[in-house]
């Protein structure tokens, strides 16, 4: 199995009236071969490591979203992405504040005036086999917001199952 577009989880602490009521939303599930694996640990073997030229891309992206006012994670949170032994409701995560965090899922994200945005990662026990699913909820406030969300959602789609199947790939799943 590969990673594969699904449906946001409804058992998700999103919850319905969140992923409902989003501007948009995506989730993509790959399958853990490594079911021993713990939600942070997942969390780093997906986003922790980063081709090169998304790294450039996730900065020149930042780097415009500043200029425009915007709450944006440093260059250093982008290059150095750094792993604790602990993590709690409120830290930084890589570089998004963590909204939830239990066995089974971390929410990580960030709001702003144009957008707020949230990162489910969560490990699904179900029919299938073990497997974690990504998911991602945009919620527009302005225009700015939604020409942000249309210009970024192409990268997104292709950035997020690139790191995912990277993952895969390289066996940290």
């Amino acid at each position: 199995m590969n990673v594969v577009e699904c449906d946001v989880p409804r058992h998700s602490v999103l919850g319905n009236d969140l992923i409902e009521g989003a501007d948009f939303r995506d989730a993509y599930r790959a399958p853990l071969s490594r079911s021993d694996l713990g939600i942070i640990e997942i969390f780093f073997a997906i986003f922790a490591r980063r081709p090169g030229w998304m790294n450039l891309m996730l900065i020149a992206r930042n780097k415009g979203a500043a200029l425009a006012g915007l709450e944006v994670p440093t260059t250093s949170e982008i290059m150095n992405v750094e792993k604790r032994d602990h993590y709690s409701v409120g830290e930084k995560i890589g570089p998004w504040p963590i909204f939830f965090l239990g066995s089974d899922e971390l929410v990580a994200g960030r709001d702003n005036k144009h957008m707020d945005f949230r990162l489910s990662v969560m490990k699904v026990h179900d029919g299938i086999g073990p497997s974690v699913v990504v998911s991602t909820l945009c919620m527009v406030h302005n225009k700015f917001g939604q020409y942000y969300l249309s210009c970024i959602i192409p990268f997104h789609k292709f950035g997020l199952q690139k790191l995912m199947t990277n993952a895969l790939n390289a066996q940290r799943l």
